[in-house]
């Protein structure tokens, strides 16, 4: 354990920066760094 946080912490932090990225303005930011597919 490099963290003193429970799994289900972690879990949350994850959770919460995934919908973050998700975002309409962030997916723009993230766009010149990810190659996205386009729908």
């Amino acid at each position: 354990k490099q963290f003193q946080v429970t799994r289900e912490r972690i879990r949350q932090i994850e959770a919460k920066a995934l919908r973050k990225m998700r975002h309409p303005t962030r997916i723009r930011q993230l766009e010149g760094f990810i190659e996205m597919p386009k729908v």
